[in-house]
């Protein structure tokens, strides 16, 4: 039986062919072997969405603008 994904917007979740779970099953391996290689060569991924410039923490605790957060 096919599984049922979440993710649509609209109507009922439709099945998934054999093929489309093979291919995301390939992509999730593929995703996870280019993490382990990152750390096996100290890398880490690069940050989306995160701050420009320096480093925004502050004794513990970030600030933007001035203001501290206290996480």
């Amino acid at each position: 039986m096919a599984k049922q994904t979440g993710k649509s917007r609209s109507g009922p979740a439709k099945a998934l062919t054999p093929e489309a779970e093979r291919a995301l099953a390939e992509a999730e391996a593929r995703r996870a072997a280019r993490l382990v290689a990152q750390e096996a060569r100290g890398e880490t991924p690069a940050e989306k969405g995160g701050p420009q410039g320096e480093e925004p923490t502050r004794y513990g605790d970030w600030e933007r603008k001035g203001i501290a957060y206290d996480f």
